[in-house]
């Protein structure tokens, strides 16, 4: 039967390019690039609309568009993108045409009456217009806008303010999308993978907001050219310079300080772009330290870069190179009685892009891409005494090595097919531990170098006919690991019905498969998880998603968008109980290798996830922001965790609420403010102590460590992830200063994170008071001012 199905839509798909081809004859197209006028950076998604034909698209990420008519048609061709002036042209449609146009960006300031007449042109729909759901495109200028902790500006930070997304805790970076973790966000940047998007522990993501364009959030109906990950895909794109001139920014904060720099190598034809920041917390600590413990010394810091270079090698033909380094290190050196001890531990990011655009023809765009990227953790420990020497090195490693050829076809009006292939080859050195005395290996532990290779190609159809619009989509994987392949269909069908023009119902499905696990024992996602690939022994993980969703768009820039979704999970791993990332808990050299590879050490389950989503956003206007607001379970299930029993995840929340809002006083004062409110994560704490050789229970509802004198007495856990954390609440305020100067416009900063000063619970611990162990708290940040100064010059 499915064989049956399978051949009848490949027939129908036949028979629509052969109407396509035929069809296309009769036409004329206009293709060209679309660019912000005053940098020449490419402007993605921006919406074009003919009249009186109505025919739309839209521009693909690299400013491209086409778009084609009956011949001998003219038309009046609007080009619409957020915070842009609408702009138009007549064409004759006699011929193909190639027209390429500077959009201008909108007023700013006091000139709001203008800014409304613009307004109110542009007031076509948007989110309604569109075939896609459940994503999100997040405005730089208002990442930049709202307030954050320590004044450093953090995209990973603002995704977690948006609905659908839990946050990991207290001041993480890490986020978990409709009940996935955080191994399940597929983070690219320039289409390259980055497999640790945190510095500081999780406190601060690895990107500078200085450097990017875009930043888009995809929680479902997830389009085919995307695969390898369950929950998410969050597309991050550099800004490519400006070619027409040199402009730049510096910033100095609290924690860091940055720079960004772009300016035209040949204006109009080619540009760079290079932006970096450093943390000096090490420099102005470190004399302290060395103070305050006798010439013992300690210190952190992070960094990292950006840089881009692009060139337009003709009409037809572009070429991008960029490149992402980051790195964090911790460090700490002194002398202990006899002895000389050294510590660090350091983990980075390191990726590079290659790409190069062709156009075919005036309906047929190319991209190639050749991907670099690479993540390692290194923790390293010497003791130096008057008769030895210890040493204790670990490290962690992945490398991968890809390519992407990515087409845009637009055979007829309404009608955009994308296509393409890609290949991973991934290098995984999943641990590695050495501990010498002298110069003798007392310990060498490893797990040989894991090669596997991950492939895709894909198809997806863009149709439009009245008020339907539809995206069926097929994505085939193929996975090798040593002599086992997997080859796996991933069906995609995205569907939106305009009730009326700026209302639309919609409907999305998609499965997708990932072949990797992230293996966590922290549970706060930290540095020292462990990357490791799908395994002859181990299955990749798998999920399903349906979501239904209605969306409605208001005058003034204003969408709302409520979406409902369930999604299943397939083959997610967990540790064991008492089992770690060390891949064994001793340092035994005889155990045989079986005894310490980490596969012993997983078990696999299933998870579940549904919920409601509602999201009401204006991205643009004197007053912009958004209410985001999450209902959700999600619940997994393990052979050999909780006795075989279903559980809550521990970051299941029942509630998630934001509140985002950026006012502009004037061209000169803006203030922001967020509120954010989530139900507590679900923990597993100690309900109580048995004796040994007894069947009595000694119940404590609210005490976390009982006893540990008796050797005859067990705690009991009770069942797992079954005590809630308290809710989590927080209102943080900013305020922006800017003054307009000859060379450019200087910036003042000052905002408040946690202004009311909450006591939210990073973790729980035992106190002993009066001689009961009742459960406290730890807490991490009360309420902290920051201050930081930017100049931005032109």
């Amino acid at each position: 039967m499915m064989k049956l199905v399978l051949r009848k839509a490949v027939l129908i798909i036949v028979l629509l390019q052969f109407y396509s081809v035929g069809k296309a004859q009769q036409l004329v197209s206009i293709s060209g690039y679309i660019t912000e006028k005053s940098t020449g950076e490419m402007l993605g998604g921006v919406a074009i609309a003919l009249y009186p034909s109505r025919y739309s698209t839209s521009t693909n990420s690299y400013g491209f568009y086409s778009i084609s008519v009956r011949k001998n048609t003219p038309q009046k061709i609007y080009f619409r993108f957020p915070g842009f002036q609408l702009d138009s042209f007549i064409w004759s449609a006699k011929s193909d045409t190639s027209f390429s146009i500077g959009m201008i960006l909108m007023p700013q300031g006091d000139d709001f009456e203008k800014f409304k007449e613009v307004e109110i042109v542009t007031k076509k729909s948007t989110i309604a217009d569109k075939v896609e759901m459940s994503k999100i495109d997040i405005p730089i200028n208002q990442i930049k806008e709202i307030p954050a902790l320590l004044g450093e500006k953090d995209v990973m930070k603002v995704i977690q303010l948006l609905p659908g997304v839990q946050k990991g805790g207290e001041g993480q970076s890490g986020i978990y999308v409709r009940g996935g973790g955080p191994d399940q966000n597929l983070i690219i940047l320039d289409e390259a993978i980055v497999y640790n998007a945190s510095h500081l522990f999780g406190f601060f993501s690895v990107f500078n907001g200085d450097a990017l364009r875009s930043v888009e959030l995809t929680k479902g109906g997830f389009p085919a050219r995307y695969g390898g990950r369950l929950s998410s895909v969050i597309d991050l794109n550099m800004k490519e310079g400006n070619n027409q001139k040199f402009s730049g920014e510096l910033g100095v904060g609290i924690l860091s300080s940055r720079f960004t720099f772009e300016g035209p190598i040949k204006k109009g034809k080619s540009s760079f772009m290079v932006s970096g920041r450093r943390t000096y917390l090490d420099v102005l600590a470190q004399p302290l330290i060395m103070a305050a413990s006798d010439g013992n010394n300690a210190g952190y810091y992070f960094y990292d870069m950006n840089a881009k270079f692009n060139y337009i090698i003709s009409d037809k033909d572009k070429l991008f190179i960029s490149a992402y380094f980051g790195r964090d290190k911790f460090y700490a050196s002194g002398n202990i009685e006899a002895s000389k001890n050294e510590f660090s531990f350091g983990w980075g990011n390191r990726t590079m892009t290659g790409r190069w655009n062709h156009q075919f023809t005036p309906r047929l765009f190319s991209n190639l891409s050749l991907i670099y990227s690479h993540y390692d953790l290194s923790i390293g420990a010497t003791d130096i005494s008057l008769k030895e020497k210890f040493e204790l090195r670990y490290t962690s490693t992945i490398d991968d090595y890809g390519i992407k050829y990515d087409f845009d076809w637009r055979p007829i009006p309404n009608h955009l097919v994308r296509f393409g292939l890609s290949s991973i080859n991934h290098n995984f050195s999943p641990s590695a531990m050495v501990f010498k005395v002298g110069t003798r290996d007392l310990f060498n532990k490893s797990v040989e170098i894991i090669r596997t290779l991950e492939s895709g190609i894909y198809v997806e159809d863009q149709i439009k006919v009245d008020q339907l619009k539809i995206m069926p989509s097929l994505r085939i994987s193929h996975y090798l690991v040593g002599n086992k392949m997997i080859l796996n269909p991933e069906p995609r069908l995205s569907v939106s019905y305009n009730i009326s023009r700026d209302k639309a119902i919609k409907l999305a499905y998609s499965v997708m498969n990932q072949y990797m696990h992230l293996l966590s024992s922290s549970g706060i996602s930290l540095p020292t998880d462990l990357w490791v690939p799908a395994t002859e022994n181990l299955k990749p993980m798998k999920s399903e998603q349906l979501a239904l969703g209605f969306a409605k768009d208001f005058k003034g820039g204003i969408s709302l968008n409520i979406e409902g979704y369930f999604k299943t999970m397939q083959n997610v791993l967990q540790y064991k109980n008492g089992s770690s990332s060390f891949l064994s808990d001793n340092l035994d050299p005889s155990a045989t290798a079986d005894s310490r590879s980490w596969e012993q050490l997983v078990t696999s389950g299933k998870g579940t996830s549904y919920g409601t989503e509602l999201f009401l956003q204006k991205q643009m206007g004197q007053f912009s922001g958004w209410v985001g607001y999450t209902l959700s379970w999600t619940t997994l299930q393990f052979d050999d965790l909780n006795g075989g029993k279903p559980f809550y995840a521990k970051y299941d929340r029942r509630h998630d609420i934001s509140l985002v809002g950026i006012y502009k006083i004037d061209k000169r004062i803006t203030i922001s403010a967020t509120w954010v409110y989530g139900t507590g994560n679900a923990i597993s704490i100690p309900q109580g102590t048995m004796v040994a050789n007894s069947h009595q229970m000694s119940n404590y509802p609210t005490i976390w460590n009982p006893t540990f004198n008796s050797s005859n007495s067990q705690i009991d856990f009770g069942a797992r992830n079954s005590f809630r954390m308290e809710a989590y609440h927080r209102l943080d305020i900013g305020v922006r200063y800017s003054t307009p100067m000859k060379r450019g416009t200087r910036t003042w900063e000052f905002s408040l994170y946690n202004a009311y000063n909450r006591a939210n619970p990073y973790f729980y611990y035992g106190a002993n008071v009066d001689g009961i162990n009742l459960l406290s708290k730890i807490t991490l940040f009360p309420v902290i001012p920051s201050v930081s100064w930017s100049y931005k010059f032109k």
